[in-house]
């Protein structure tokens, strides 16, 4: 089984090198207006739970990568979807703060 959580960077070499990755950003809306990672799905973590056929679809087919500010929420989503027998998921550790500090710094922080 798959880590619960994968760096910021292996997220961006897996990116780059045109891997199956799909990102879910659990913030809410106005979180994601401020600051977001290219080609992110804005799903909050409070609808996680009626998109969960649609997650375990992305999932057959690409990794699927949540993210959230820090990385607290991100890791709540992947360990309640992988309780519902959704495995190939991971959070990205240290949310889209780290991503800006560490992959891209034009994403603003906040």
């Amino acid at each position: 089984m798959l880590p619960l959580e994968i760096a910021p960077a292996a997220v961006k070499e897996m990116l780059d090198a045109g891997d199956d990755i799909r990102l879910i950003d659990c913030r809410e809306a106005h979180e994601y207006a401020l600051s977001r990672i290219e080609g992110a799905e804005l799903m909050p973590m409070n609808t996680i739970p009626s998109r969960l056929t649609t997650l375990d679809a992305m999932a057959d087919h690409a990794l699927v990568v949540v993210h959230c500010h820090h990385g607290v929420r991100s890791m709540n989503v992947v360990a309640w979807l992988r309780q519902q027998g959704v495995d190939n998921c991971q959070s990205m550790a240290g949310g889209i703060d780290l991503w800006s500090a560490t992959v891209d710094p034009n994403v603003p922080r906040y």
